[in-house]
């Protein structure tokens, strides 16, 4: 192996946490049984590097195969970046019946007529999801493996997930997406997170939209405490109300795992007290964003609990009706 494939090795090896490297390993089809036996996972990871290392030069493997072991850990641990989804817009007749093969065909002739250096992998995960790897060059240098472009598309769907493109090669990859599924053209979906299931089941709609009418009521204390029917009844009613609002506008269930959303503010500032901003053509521009480890549970927590007020404004609501997390607010609209 040359220096170049040993340095995408050993930058591998440092990425996949210890515990899973024995897992890793015995899912990539270049170490046979008695290599993994070989190799002693109680030493020290940078030993246990040289070992593999020597064993995979003594194998004669090259970046091939070492992206192959990269894409097994990816595919298995998605979340390792920034995901963005993009949707495919203006289907042709025969875009419903593309299949892997076709698709494969497709892709790779594309691109590498857009650009001379390209190195693409692609993969079916059981899922039915088509995994792309794009390392890309130009038509002078070589394919630059330690930076790699990632795609999910799943066939006979309109959308796309990708993390690692630059602005450079953004439209050489859309061009070659657009050409291989027989779509007219690709939005960007304003969707992004480092949870690839949650954007991709926000975008696909593959949670649960159940949104029911009626809610159980808390169970009952032994020894109530005396109270007044009518409060109790209306509060009762309030409280079902709140939540049938908060389901109608987030989603019932386990709702997709979403981080954040952004609202860019570009509208005219409005305060007849403040003079100064008030008189100001250009529109007043910031940045507002909700964080959260769930924010979409947190949200309809919010709303059910009597913690934020109703009905829920559309700009929170948007977020799962819409199947996004970023917006900009004009005098115009969102």
């Amino acid at each position: 192996m040359g220096d170049s494939t040993n340095r995408i090795l050993q930058r591998l090896i440092r990425r996949i946490p210890y515990q899973m490297l024995q897992t890793m390993f015995g899912k990539w089809a270049h170490l046979s049984r008695e290599d993994l036996h070989s190799l002693d996972f109680t030493q020290p990871k940078w030993v246990l590097t040289e070992h593999l290392l020597a064993l995979c030069e003594e194998k004669g493997l090259t970046v091939k195969h070492i992206t192959e072991l990269e894409m097994i850990y990816i595919i298995e641990n998605p979340n390792q970046g920034m995901w963005h989804g993009f949707q495919l817009l203006d289907a042709e007749e025969d875009a419903p019946s593309i299949e892997l093969t076709q698709f494969k065909e497709q892709f790779k002739a594309n691109l590498t007529e857009l650009i001379s250096h390209v190195s693409i992998k692609i993969k079916k995960h059981t899922d039915e999801a088509i995994w792309i790897r794009v390392a890309w060059g130009d038509n002078f240098t070589k394919p630059y493996h330690l930076k790699p472009t990632y795609v999910v598309h799943h066939l006979q769907t309109p959308y796309v997930f990708v993390t690692g493109v630059t602005s450079k090669h953004k439209p050489l990859l859309n061009q070659a997406l657009v050409l291989a599924t027989r779509y007219g053209s690709m939005k960007d979906a304003h969707l992004s997170g480092r949870n690839l299931t949650a954007i991709r089941d926000l975008l696909m709609r593959q949670y649960q939209q159940v949104f029911p009418t009626k809610h159980p009521k808390p169970l009952q204390e032994k020894n109530p405490v005396p109270r007044n029917p009518n409060i109790e009844k209306e509060q009762a009613e309030n409280t079902e109300n709140r939540l049938q609002m908060a389901c109608e506008a987030f989603g019932d269930g386990t709702l997709p795992q979403m981080q954040k959303a952004v609202y860019k503010l570009e509208t005219k500032f409005r305060d007849n007290s403040n003079k100064t901003l008030t008189g100001r053509e250009e529109p007043f521009r910031g940045v507002v964003e909700f964080a959260s480890t769930n924010l979409l549970e947190s949200l309809r927590h919010c709303v059910s609990s009597g913690m934020a007020s109703t009905p829920v404004t559309p700009l929170l609501s948007s977020i799962t009706q819409k199947g996004r997390n970023y917006f900009v607010i004009t005098d115009k609209g969102v």
